[in-house]
């Protein structure tokens, strides 16, 4: 499977212009590399191990106490708070664990004697169990936290970002090789490789589902909760396909890599590997205001829940795996009434129209007599009215079987089914048959199986419609009717409906009860939504206390 063109990740041969990146990388929100653009840097030269880098950043940064992350997991650091300490230290001693791993290859770092601790854990025992992450340089919001400010000297910032308000600057090096694990960031962020090799997958923010995004409202929001050393994909099945949507980029010593905001990323860095990262406010974020923000959160929701329905409808049918719902565009977007009122053949009286009752109308046209009669059904017809029939009586068995139901005729005519049918019916009848029915006939072949039904088995019809079809079956039908809608003229598709819901004794209980099903089908989608986007399970929750 090819990545899409417009998420593919472009690498450069040079810093584009400032006008370039700003009309044509940075909003197109995709990763780009920019190769070799920060060996003009003082921290290229200077900071360089193999040329007494170390020695330079010693002396510049002394024993200066620097907060360090602390895993037990190493070399795979999770980010989440629960999963590691950050603990202070000496920044020379970390320099002298760089040190000693660079003397011995094999990774062994002789510090014995060594009497200072890192909590109750001797530092002599987990020195490949440190990593220097996000220690700040320059930080806007918490001035008082930088740590290693008298370093900004030696960076120098990179032209496409001297417009840009700068957010923070932070170090990140680490001793011996290291995993980050996967999360992504609210800002915009340029990784700066001083030296070292660094090797980044990136997935696009539509990809969110197959990580299993932590909760949003926990600290840790912006976290994968699948484990990458050993994943759980009984927990997390949909997890096995996200290499599918992955991309990755190797950033050396001298490049730059751009991360846009929501980019869910995983680092691996070689031995000794020193970066710096630029955060910076995108231009979304920052036109973005507070008064504004439960409209577009709306708007946001509305948006993946329409995309939710038009994956989820065929995922309820055919059972397909993630990677294929995310290749799919959707379906398009469905009228939330996409059957029509009938106008009952009366005349308009303004706003007195609203009777529903159907006895009597004159159907004599002929293009309606075709295919409403069972013997001029087509053979494909007849197998579907075979199959819809089949399933709702089988489901009036299940009913009067398993519920000792009130006994109620098998006559067509006849046929009443009430609310503990459809209880059985959800939890009973695995796959939802009726919608894979309907999923699969033609819209002109579904007009004239439900002109018979309308007229030879109005019960069925009713029962069909009342009490077994599910909110992906309504979903289905409605847009089989939308389908059905632009292939017939408007006084035929007035006429249709006008025969489909007069076998109704109600029919606007019949409109109320194929609204309701897509509205309930609309509110899966939406828990699935908040539960695949935000990580946020609506079925554990519970209310605030007031």
């Amino acid at each position: 499977m090819s990545m899409e063109e417009s998420i593919r990740i472009r690498r450069y041969e040079e810093l584009p212009a400032v006008t370039d990146f700003e009309s044509l990388v940075e909003p197109r929100n995709v990763p780009a590399v920019f190769s070799g653009c920060i060996k003009g840097w003082r921290a290229f030269s200077k900071w360089n191990p193999s040329n007494g880098g170390l020695d330079y950043l010693q002396e510049r940064i002394g024993s200066c106490m620097v907060e360090a992350m602390l895993s037990r997991s190493a070399p795979v650091f999770y980010g989440d708070i629960g999963s590691h300490e950050r603990v202070p230290l000496p920044f020379s001693t970390f320099i002298g664990f760089c040190k000693k791993r660079i003397q011995n290859k094999d990774g062994r770092c002789d510090l014995a004697g060594s009497d200072t601790e890192l909590g109750h854990v001797p530092l002599e025992d987990v020195p490949e169990q440190i990593y220097l992450a996000q220690v700040p340089i320059m930080n806007s919001d918490h001035e008082d936290r930088v740590q290693l400010q008298t370093l900004r000297e030696d960076i120098q910032m990179p032209p496409i970002l001297e417009a840009k308000v700068i957010s923070s600057i932070n170090l990140w090096m680490n001793n011996a090789q290291a995993r980050s694990s996967t999360h992504y960031d609210p800002h915009h962020n340029l990784l700066c490789i001083i030296s070292g090799r660094k090797e980044v997958l990136l997935w696009p923010p539509s990809a969110s589902p197959l990580l299993y995004p932590m909760p949003i409202y926990g600290e840790a929001s912006n976290h994968s909760s699948v484990a990458l050393e050993n994943p759980d994909y009984s927990l997390y099945p949909r997890a096995e396909g996200s290499m599918e949507f992955a991309q990755k980029v190797v950033v050396d010593a001298g490049d730059a890599l751009f991360i846009p905001e929501g980019w869910f990323h995983q680092i691996d860095s070689d031995d000794l590997t020193i970066a710096i990262n630029i955060w910076w406010r995108s231009n979304l974020m920052s036109c973005m205001l507070e008064h504004m923000d439960s409209y577009y959160l709306r708007r946001i929701l509305r948006r993946l829940i329409d995309k939710e329905m038009g994956l989820q409808s065929v995922m309820n049918i055919f059972n397909l795996g993630q990677d294929q719902l995310l290749q799919q565009s959707g379906m398009s977007k469905t009228r939330m009434c996409a059957y029509k009122q009938p106008n009952n053949g009366q005349t308009d009286h303004g706003d007195d129209n609203d009777s529903l009752k159907l006895k009597g109308m004159d159907l004599k046209e002929k293009r309606f007599q075709e295919g409403n009669m069972l013997h001029e059904l087509e053979p494909a017809a007849v197998q579907v009215l075979h199959e819809l029939v089949s399933l709702v009586h089988n489901c009036v068995s299940v009913a009067s079987q398993e519920q000792q139901l009130p006994s109620a005729s098998m006559n067509d005519s006849e046929l009443v089914l009430n609310d503990e049918c459809e209880k059985l019916m959800v939890a009973n009848v695995k796959d939802d048959p009726v919608a894979k029915v309907l999923w699969d006939v033609e819209p002109q072949t579904l007009q004239h199986v439900f002109l018979a039904m309308a007229q030879s088995f109005p019960r069925t019809l009713e029962a069909l419609v009342l009490h077994v079809l599910s909110p992906v079956g309504a979903e289905v039908l409605t847009r089989k009717f939308d389908e059905m809608d632009k292939q017939i003229r408007e006084e035929d598709r007035n006429r249709f409906y006008e025969v489909f819901y007069s076998a109704f004794d109600d029919q606007l209980t019949a409109m109320n009860s194929i609204l309701k099903g897509k509205e309930s089908f609309a509110k899966l989608a939406f828990k699935n939504v908040m539960d695949k986007y935000l990580g946020a399970n609506l079925e554990s929750s519970k209310p605030w206390n007031r």
